[in-house]
């Protein structure tokens, strides 16, 4: 893939091989790609394809590993993820990650204007899933007034005043929890602080609290804006998380320390096994002339997919980037340039082998 743009998927490289890389490699691996894991540190469990040991902070170490394959698929934190796409590009290769950082996302898209293989970032669950399933429901109004996305991960047994535990990972969540947030408000594309704009969901009948949180839009704002006057995406909470968070950054003056700040937090809430992940999307519009609402609402609990026990926000996300590796492999999304989530179809997205999960 070094010479001509190409669809062709065979050989796919996965770095990371934490909870939501390994899934992913799994799955991957079970939809007919020849999957290699690469990692710093050897698996504990025998598994069905080949790993590496592999320095993924070095851009050397990486473009040795990387010849030869025909993608690449980053599970690794979002600070790493630039130089991987670096890499990635140079060679010519696909490009996959789950990252919802802007400035990584605004990097990889730069890249994807001289690439030969497609550079596709944020293909998880927010952004991703969720920018699939808006999009689909903003296509059926004639005109849209708002699309309201909403996403929870948190534990089915919640203890103490948090009501959290860290699934996900810790500086993902301080950045979601401190960035600015890219919203569409009355027509006006702006950014307003985190943590605000507080309100109250119901999801089966559980009572949950929703607050702005940066980066679950991905690319939306610029997509539809003069589309749609209203667009902004929010995290779930039980409640009372928002005010102690709240607290705890600004009051307490954590947000000068993030990386302390997630290790307190991961310390005090470390991860379940019996999760949920909560996605509430809702999109208003008109469609003939009368006013209609459509909402996407389900919870998402543990499944066995590739023959483990896989937590929700672990198959959730890694389930999302594998569908759209199967999509690009099969020819239905583009082969190079720059990939938004907002322009995947949700019923050949639902169609997939992996993608399926989503609609069980």
């Amino acid at each position: 893939m070094t010479t001509e743009s190409t669809s062709v998927i065979n050989r796919i490289a996965v770095l990371g091989l934490g909870k939501v890389g390994l899934l992913a490699a799994r799955l991957l691996n079970d939809g007919g790609f020849d999957v290699v894991g690469h990692d710093l540190r050897k698996p504990k469990q025998d598994l069905a394809f080949a790993t590496e040991l592999t320095d993924v902070s070095s851009q050397d170490e990486l473009r040795t590993k990387l010849t030869g394959v025909d993608a690449v698929l980053s599970c690794l934190p979002y600070q790493l993820n630039t130089g991987v796409a670096d890499v990635a590009h140079e060679l010519g290769i696909h490009y996959f990650d789950l990252t919802e950082d802007v400035p990584t996302t605004q990097h990889i898209r730069e890249l994807a204007k001289t690439s030969k293989g497609l550079m596709a970032p944020q293909c998880g669950l927010a952004p991703g899933f969720v920018g699939i399933v808006a999009a689909s429901q903003m296509s059926s109004f004639d005109e849209c007034r708002s699309i309201r996305m909403r996403v929870g991960a948190l534990p089915q047994h919640p203890t103490g005043l948090l009501g959290y535990a860290f699934n996900w990972s810790p500086e993902g969540v301080v950045n979601e929890y401190l960035n600015d947030c890219e919203v569409i408000e009355e027509g006006v594309h702006k950014w307003v602080s985190p943590m605000e704009w507080l309100e109250t969901i119901y999801v089966n009948g559980v009572k949950l609290e929703a607050f702005t949180t940066s980066g679950g839009l991905g690319t939306m704002c610029e997509t539809f804006e003069g589309k749609v006057a209203n667009l902004d995406y929010k995290t779930m909470r039980y409640p009372g998380h928002m005010e102690l968070m709240n607290f705890f950054f600004h009051e307490l003056l954590m947000r000068e320390d993030r990386q302390e700040a997630g290790r307190i937090l991961t310390n005090a809430k470390p991860p379940v096994s019996e999760d949920v992940v909560y996605v509430h999307v809702a999109s208003e519009g008109t469609i003939d002339g009368q006013l209609r609402r459509q909402e996407f609402v389900r919870a998402y609990v543990p499944n066995q997919a590739a023959g483990g026990h896989n937590t929700a926000i672990a198959w959730t996300t890694a389930g999302s980037v594998v569908a759209v590796i199967e999509m690009v492999r099969d020819g239905i999304l583009p082969s190079n340039g720059f990939l938004k989530q907002e322009e995947i179809p949700l019923d050949a997205f639902l169609s997939t082998r992996t993608g399926s999960l989503y609609s069980q």
